[in-house]
């Protein structure tokens, strides 16, 4: 078990570790989600020790229709990544889909991570993708693996959220994004466009129903693109978006790190979608 830990192994095992209360509990929340709906569950095996058992009761029922086993605090470390699990490990299956099941369900906003290779940025940009509602979280070829233990520790059980889609070409991506009407932004510090312009302009239209026209609509399905933490966008990468966006700095610091500019961007898309959908939904019943 330990071995998972390694990226080989999970490879050959189609399997990977989550650690620490809260990675379990999301992850057999969606094992008993998946065995009601007639799928095959997410996780193999639960060990926990006697003192998490008594902190958390409620893993005996959850960690039902799996292989679960007690096990001591020096056992559970010896099969963990961190020094200290928190009392309980699972093996979890790849929850991975592709990005055909992900296109088909009309996504309205993704995260796409290009070439992100810590594992700690990677799981940092899923989470808040999971806080600011969006359909999917897409990994580019040569981004980390987002089953490291340490990228799974950093989504704080969201990888258990939504949809998840590894190894796309960004071309080809590019390509079935626009087919289908989704529009592609990529986040980089020299943007020809600002984000706070964006919003003011959406907040605008919404607010005062004049067809004012901008750049770019937040409030339309939207891809946005993300980068490596030292170079950022590539130029291929960056010919694919539709428009360049910035996040203005109005203090000293040079720019925002990957984390916390991916967290902005999310959210300005994902304010605009949703104040549209209430707007829309008042003028239906007026």
């Amino acid at each position: 078990m330990a071995k998972l830990a390694g990226r080989p192994a999970r490879l050959k095992r189609g399997q990977f570790l989550a650690e620490g209360p809260q990675a379990v509990r999301e992850a057999l929340k969606l094992h008993q989600e998946r065995l009601s709906a007639g799928a095959p569950g997410v996780v193999t095996e639960v060990y926990a020790s006697e003192s998490c058992l008594e902190r958390f009761p409620e893993f005996e029922e959850l960690a039902q229709g799996t292989n679960a086993r007690m096990a001591t605090d020096d056992v559970l470390a010896a099969m963990a990544d961190t020094v200290n699990p928190q009392g309980i490990v699972a093996v979890c299956r790849f929850v991975d889909v592709s990005l055909a099941e992900v296109l088909d369900a009309r996504p309205r906003l993704m995260a796409v991570l290009c070439q992100v290779r810590d594992p700690g940025n990677a799981g940092t940009v899923l989470r808040a993708a999971d806080s600011a509602g969006a359909d999917a979280v897409v990994f580019t070829a040569s981004s980390v693996d987002i089953y490291n233990p340490k990228a799974v520790r950093s989504t704080a059980g969201s990888l258990f959220h939504l949809p998840v889609v590894l190894g796309v070409d960004p071309a080809e991506l590019a390509a079935a994004c626009k087919a289908r009407g989704i529009g592609i932004l990529a986040a980089d510090g020299y943007g020809q466009l600002d984000l706070d312009v964006l919003q003011d302009e959406s907040a605008r239209r919404r607010l005062t129903g004049d067809g004012f026209e901008s750049a770019y609509d937040l409030a339309e399905p939207t891809a946005w693109f993300f980068g490596n933490e030292a170079q950022g966008l590539s130029d291929e990468e960056l010919h694919l978006a539709d428009h360049r966006v910035a996040v203005p700095v109005y203090g000293a610091a040079e720019s925002l790190n990957l984390g916390t500019a991916a967290t902005v961007c999310l959210y300005a898309s994902a304010r605009s979608q949703r104040r549209a959908g209430v707007a829309a939904g008042q003028s239906h019943t007026e």
